[in-house]
């Protein structure tokens, strides 16, 4: 079998009860682990998000991408909105 392109998630409903289910690339999810066991140190690996961290690996196993290439940004909060961990007083 041969396919010009490469997948990195095969999504799939099921015929029967219709639910949708997504498979990650197996290389990618191994990459995933490999950091959830041991944090890199050039990435705040704890403050990223599953899907994040899932994007990150998926860069890093499947193109020419270092961590050095990733950046965690801290969001800012607009007028009105509280930053994480700020409580605000109701009027």
């Amino acid at each position: 079998m041969s396919r010009e392109f490469d997948t990195s998630h095969l999504s799939v409903t099921c015929p029967n009860c219709g639910s949708f289910e997504r498979f990650v690339n197996d290389a990618v999810f191994q990459q995933f682990r490999a950091f959830e066991e041991s944090p890199p140190a050039e990435i705040d690996w704890a403050r990223l998000d599953r899907t994040e961290k899932l994007v990150v690996s998926e860069r890093l196993v499947r193109s020419t991408k270092t961590l050095a290439d990733f950046d965690v940004v801290k969001e800012e909060a607009t007028a009105g909105e509280a930053t994480a961990g700020e409580a605000t007083a109701g009027d």
